[in-house]
Parts: structure tokens; C-alpha cells; sequence
């Protein structure tokens, strides 16, 4: 570890730090219907889409029907996302002539970008056209972390209201996630991208002659406005297959900077909404202290492991820190940060493999997202899912001391905690269930590169990636096939809706509350003792997926030995 590696980290934390007020102070404007700066030349837009669409802005719904809205959404995204990969052959904006794609790995890369997972199982330059990239791949980007914003408003105001049947209008909600927060950011940051190196445009693919007198064809096109999206909304699904490794994604230092800070941005802002909307700041910046110190603790020591290196290296004479599987430009410290930072927020973005981390490396990315991404997490599904850890913690704080437990004056109820444990249990559900078939089958074991237990961790990380819509993976397995594709899938689209689901109906649950003022009995919510409380139970609820998962391997090892089958052979 070296003090520019500890500079670099500590002015990323400080630029996102530096946004959480202003953007914070800006989204509930937006949210609560106030008048922002961009009124004026956005109001007009938003009001035209809501009459061509039938929308009345101030016809609120029932927890119920915005759900359905949402799923019904979703679904059509799904259904037109799925078409355009398979038509894309005979479409326009296809300068490389690219084939439809097959129908298992058009289902897979459908639900993975509509559940803002992104997991890839393809490379994009050699797979998907312009068009398919831009109006499929990108507008899901956009409609994807829109959704998960708009859930986390509705889990906001089922706190911040009292004695309420409704929790807002689904469509406006996305509208307006869409039209003042996600789009002009990306604008601008599009530009910026395009400042720094980052390709945008329709031409066809270039050759190149390299300094040997080789021929290289490189692939170009609408870089710039995809990766803005893709990192701004926690999408992390990459135009080229080496995602933000490849210089035309991530040119400079600067750029890798900006990339990684615009992860966190959105959903450490929500945390300061969150109090904003609730009339008590201190709320939002107590959530966001948990998790900032969860995130802080995993880059220490993934960059304490990564720039200690790899002893099997050192005892060849090579000494330094582990740098296989990384870019040069970006180095130990700044590779570990990216590992972290997209692995806490759900983007799956990667700047190096992976798989070539050390093993404690590469176990904090795989934590993170066994812990339900909750560590600033996605675009508003890391706010509502670290909801759903306070509900659990405030519930144990209650058994403590005899209390019903209580949230900022709302009851927290049988029916809140069952709807909670539904969204954290379906995770590991999930994660292992598909796991612990994927390794005594034949078809899924074939596909492994890595036999033996680091097989076994590529297995389980895809999965764990996929029911945290996270995305990244630990390589060094063959995911388009059938199995993986359609099972991948699945595990996306539960480890979405699964969470989303529960936590409108608590949402809709808490608006119908009556708000009771605090007593001497009240647990505080605001100060350190909370903080501890909130990371010690995303740490031992977390454990209930982790510590099993690394028991597996022995029931893995006995079941493939029954099944006649030796794994990884």
C-alpha cells in the first residue's frame, strides 16, 4: 500500500461525499413536485408524455397497483428488449451485420438488463448491433435504474406519511426519475466521457495497421452516451466485452475516477432524500455512516491483500503487489476500489478480473454482493434493501428490551417483518439453490474451466452476481449455454421482484400508519449506537448466505461423488 493508492481512495470518498446535499436537496424537489431549475424547459416535456399517455399527475395508487404497474412495465420492457435482439439482423443501424442473437441468450440478456443487472454473456462488439445497444441495451439502462429509484421513493413515503391509502403514481415517479435526474446527468457526462477518449458514434468498426504491419479491426460506436448510463444508473453492462478494462470504455485515470465516484452518487444521495423527506437529516446521514464504514472496512482490505501480492510470486524473486488481471494505467489501489465500489452498489462494472484477485480479494466483492448489495447498493434498491435491514435491527432492538419496535413513529408489525424476511431470504434462496445444482449436473459442471474448489467459486459468485444484480463475474466459466443462461436469468429476475415486491407492500404497509410521537422509551435512530446495531445485523443476517455457501463444498464434493460424477471433470 502506498500513500498516492491511500490519496487516490480518499478523494474518491470525498467527491461523493461532496454530492450527497446538493444532489440530495435536488431529487426532493424533483420527487415532491417542487420547482427545480429545470422547470422551465423540462415541465412542458413531462406534462406532453403524461397527456399522450393518459397520466394524471396527481392520481396517486394504492401499494397494490403500483406494483402491478410497475411488473406490467417491466414486463413489456422484457418482451421488447427480447424481439430487438432476435430481429436485429434485418433492423437498421447494423453497420458490422451482426446475426439475431440466440433465443437462450436473448432471454438471458433480457432479464439481466431490465432487472438492472446487466450481467453479460456475450461480448457487445462482436454480438449486438448500434441499434440494439442504443434503443435496447441503453434505454433499459435507463428505465432499469428508474424503477429502482422510483421503489425507494415509495419505501420513503410510506415513512414520511401518516393515515395514507396511497404511496404515488408509478408512472409518474418513473418519469420523473427519468427526465430530471438520470438524462441531463448523462448528458454532460457523455460529454465529458467523449472529452476523455471515449468513442460516440454510427460509424463502422475501423482498420488499423498495428507497428508489426498486422491488421486490427476496432470497434467503435455509440460508446460514450452508454457508459454514462451504465455506471450513473449502477447498470454496469459494458458496450465492449473487457467493460471498463478496455480504453475505449476507460481511457485515463481521470475517467476511472469519475466512473467510480458516479456509481455511488445516486444512492448515497437518497439517504440524505431520506431525511429530507422524513424532517430529520440526521436519519439519512446515520444510514449512509453504516454504510460508508462497511464499504471503507472492504477496500482496506482488499487493497492490503492485493498490494501484498502473491507469495508464490515473491518466492520466484518477484516481488510487488498482484497485479495479474489488471490495467497498468490504473494500478493495485485504484483496481481494488473499482472491485469494491461495484461490488457494494450493484453495477458489476469491473476495470480488472476478478478472478485474478487474491483469494481474500476476490472474497470481499463476493460478500458485498451475498450481503444483498446494500452498501450504498443500486440505484435505489441499496436504499431499500438497507430498509429492510433496519426493519430487522429495529425488530431485535425490540425483543431486547420488550418493546414493540418503531421506525421514525410507525409501528414495525408482524406483516412488515414477514414481508421483510421474504425479500432477504430469497436472496440466498437464490444464490445457492442454483448453485447446488449447477455443480452436480453434468451439462452446467461441463462448462467449468477451473476444476476443483476455484470452479466452485466461479459457480457460486455467477450466481450470487446474478441474484444481486450485480452482473460482474469471476471468468474462467462458459455461461452461454443453455443451463446457465435461462437459470442466470431466473435468479436475476427473482433477486429483483422478490425484493421490489415486499418492499412496496411494506412501503404501503407504513403510509396507512398513524405516526406516534417518541417516548422515553424510544430507541434512537440517529446516533452511533444505531450505526452499530444496523452494521452488526447486515453483518450476522448476511452471515445466514455466506457461512453456508462456504460450507457447501463439502456437500458439493458428496453429492457429486453419488451422482457418479467427479466435479470439475
Amino acid at each position: 500500500m502506498t500513500p498516492i493508492g491511500w490519496i487516490q481512495i480518499l478523494i474518491f470518498f470525498a467527491l461523493v461525499l461532496a454530492t450527497v446535499k446538493p444532489l440530495g436537496l435536488y431529487m426532493t424537489r424533483v420527487f415532491t413536485g417542487e420547482r427545480t431549475f429545470l422547470s422551465l424547459g423540462l415541465g412542458p416535456v413531462e406534462r406532453a408524455f403524461y397527456r399522450l399517455s393518459g397520466v394524471r399527475e396527481d392520481d396517486e395508487q394504492h401499494w397494490l397497483i403500483y406494483a402491478v404497474a410497475l411488473l406490467a412495465f417491466n414486463a413489456a420492457g422484457f418482451v421488447l428488449l427480447y424481439a430487438l435482439q432476435r430481429f436485429q439482423a434485418s433492423l437498421p443501424f447494423n453497420p458490422a451485420e451482426m446475426s439475431a442473437v440466440d433465443p437462450a441468450l436473448a432471454f438471458n440478456t433480457a432479464g439481466s438488463f431490465i432487472s438492472n443487472t446487466n450481467w453479460q454473456n456475450y461480448g457487445g462488439e462482436s454480438t449486438m448491433s448500434y441499434l440494439t445497444q442504443m434503443a435496447g441495451l441503453a434505454v433499459q439502462n435507463f428505465l432499469s435504474a428508474a424503477t429502482g429509484i422510483a421503489v425507494a421513493i415509495v419505501l420513503i413515503r410510506g415513512f414520511s406519511r401518516h393515515s395514507s391509502k396511497t404511496v404515488g403514481n408509478f408512472w409518474v415517479d418513473m418519469t420523473r426519475a427519468t427526465l430530471y435526474v438520470l438524462l441531463p446527468i448523462c448528458i454532460i457526462y457523455t460529454l465529458v466521457l467523449v472529452w476523455q477518449g471515449v468513442p460516440q458514434t454510427l460509424g463502422p468498426y475501423v482498420d488499423a495497421t498495428t507497428l508489426e504491419g498486422g491488421k486490427q479491426t476496432l470497434a467503435l460506436g455509440p460508446v460514450a452516451s452508454q457508459i454514462a448510463i451504465k455506471m450513473l444508473g449502477t447498470n454496469g453492462g459494458g458496450f465492449f466485452n473487457a467493460n471498463a478494462a478496455q480504453p475505449f470504455e476507460n481511457p485515463t485515470a481521470l475517467s476511472n475516477m469519475i466512473q467510480m465516484a458516479s456509481i455511488f452518487v445516486i444512492g448515497a444521495a437518497l439517504t440524505n432524500v431520506f431525511g429530507r423527506m422524513v424532517n430529520d437529516q440526521r436519519q439519512g446521514w446515520a444510514i449512509l455512516a453504516a454504510m460508508l464504514t462497511l464499504c471503507f472496512v472492504g477496500v482496506v482490505i482488499v487493497y492490503w491483500a492485493e498490494a501484498a501480492g502473491n507469495p508464490l510470486i515473491h518466492a520466484l524473486g518477484v516481488n510487488g503487489p498482484n497485479m495479474e488481471g489488471k490495467e497498468v494505467r490504473f494500478g493495485a489501489a485504484m483496481s481494488s476500489l473499482f472491485a469494491v465500489v461495484t461490488t457494494d452498489a450493484s453495477c458489476g462494472a469491473v476495470n480488472a478480473m476478478h478472478d485474478s484477485f487474491t483469494a481474500i480479494g476476490g472474497m470481499i466483492p463476493l460478500i458485498n454482493m451475498m450481503l444483498g448489495e446494500i452498501i450504498i447498493g443500486g440505484v435505489g434498491s441499496g436504499f431499500y434493501g438497507m430498509i429492510l435491514f433496519i426493519i430487522i435491527a429495529l425488530f431485535v432492538a425490540g425483543l431486547m428490551v420488550g418493546r414493540t419496535p418503531e421506525y421514525l413513529g410507525k409501528k414495525i408489525e408482524a406483516k412488515e417483518v414477514k414481508m421483510t424476511m421474504l425479500g432477504v431470504l430469497c436472496l440466498p434462496l437464490a444464490m445457492l439453490g442454483f448453485t447446488a445444482a449447477a455443480v452436480v449436473l453434468p451439462a452446467a459442471v461441463a462448462s467449468i474451466a477451473n476444476p476443483g474448489p476455484h470452479g466452485f467459486s466461479e459457480i457460486l459468485y455467477a450466481y450470487t452476481s446474478a441474484a444481486a444484480n450485480n452482473g460482474s463475474a469471476f471468468g474462467g466459466l462458459t455461461g452461454n449455454t443453455p443451463w446457465y443462461n435461462v437459470t442466470l436469468a431466473l435468479g436475476m429476475l427473482m433477486g429483483r421482484y422478490f425484493v421490489i415486491i415486499p418492499a412496496i407492500a411494506i412501503a404501503g404497509s407504513l403510509a396507512a400508519k398513524k405516526t406516534a410521537p417518541p417516548s422515553l422509551g424510544t430507541f434512537p435512530t440517529h446516533g452511533g449506537l444505531f450505526v452499530g446495531l444496523l452494521i452488526g445485523t447486515i453483518l450476522i443476517v448476511g452471515g445466514l448466505t455466506f457461512f453456508p455457501a462456504v460450507a457447501l463444498g463439502p456437500i458439493v464434493e458428496q453429492l457429486s461423488a453419488l451422482a457418479g460424477q467427479s466435479f470439475g471433470g
